[in-house]
């Protein structure tokens, strides 16, 4: 990464499995047969031929190696688990069929949705910006305006106490 501030290593650790917890939400939104079993197995191949990385891909299996594997892992699933329900809670926030948003933006969406609703420890507010960062970063160049708005609202439905506060 090129990010040079200090942080924490968790708070690294954690976005490198956000980062990755994105690569395979992208993959079952492509591939609404694939499983968590089969994304978790076939990660790597996405990043890597053959062992060597695939042009284009800043992530590699360094990056894996130091990332929360536990919370990659629980994104993933629970994203996987509860697809709908947080499409839903996504849906009723946008001016169009969510399936017409790009593919990462959607991902994005996801994970930011289902992390405000499971990880009650980490602050809406930054919940949000990870989800916006990761759009920032593997979407198209304003595609992170939309993933901020409708995660905002999504955490006044989600945590209303905490957004109102």
């Amino acid at each position: 990464m090129s990010d040079t501030k200090m942080r924490s290593p968790l708070a690294g650790h954690r976005r490198l499995a956000r980062q990755f917890a994105l690569l395979g939400v992208y993959e079952s939104l492509i591939d609404t047969e694939a499983d968590f079993a089969a994304i978790d197995a076939n990660l790597l191949s996405v990043i890597t031929e053959e062992g060597e990385p695939v042009s284009g891909c800043e992530l590699t299996e360094a990056d894996f190696a130091h990332c929360d594997k536990e919370f990659y892992r629980r994104i993933l699933a629970g994203v996987l688990d509860e697809r709908d329900e947080l499409t839903q809670a996504v849906a009723k926030h946008l001016d169009r069929d969510p399936a017409r948003l790009s593919v990462i933006e959607r991902a994005c969406l996801m994970i930011g949705a289902w992390e405000l609703k499971h990880c009650i420890e980490t602050p809406y507010r930054v919940v949000i910006n990870e989800a916006v960062e990761l759009s920032k970063r593997f979407g198209a160049d304003k595609g992170y305006k939309l993933v901020n708005g409708v995660l905002d609202k999504v955490a006044g439905d989600i945590r209303p106490d905490e957004h109102n506060a």
